[in-house]
């Protein structure tokens, strides 16, 4: 098994990475949620290493949590309590044992998109 997971996160308001974003991973079955990974993207807006690498991967559904509310904070462009967006949970599947999956977020202060990159 070589498949591995990378993400990372652009701030589409300023238009460059969003860096010191927390991001954590969890896997998911049925209802219950299983932290296995956190970490915090660097000036480039992406992680340092595969938020799960090959060693640790396996198929299944997982959830990426984006905490957008303290970057966006950090940044000078959130507005008031509550935020629009605080936590954005991402959850997919990973069926292919040997991919690559790349789950980037472009986050504004009102608004989130994301795809499956390369």
């Amino acid at each position: 098994m070589s498949g591995y997971l990378t993400t990372h996160v652009l701030d589409t308001a300023k238009g460059c990475p969003a860096a010191g974003l927390k991001i954590a991973l969890y896997r998911v079955s049925g209802n219950s949620h299983h932290k296995i990974a956190e970490t915090v993207t660097n000036e480039d807006g992406r992680t340092d290493s595969p938020i799960l690498p090959a060693g640790d991967f396996k198929t299944g559904t997982y959830e990426l949590v984006f905490f957008a509310g303290d970057y966006l904070r950090a940044s000078g462009q959130a507005g008031d309590d509550p935020l629009f967006l605080d936590e954005v949970p991402l959850r997919f599947g990973m069926s292919d044992a040997d991919a690559h999956y790349h789950v980037p977020l472009l986050l504004s202060p009102f608004g989130y998109s994301t795809y499956r990159g390369s």
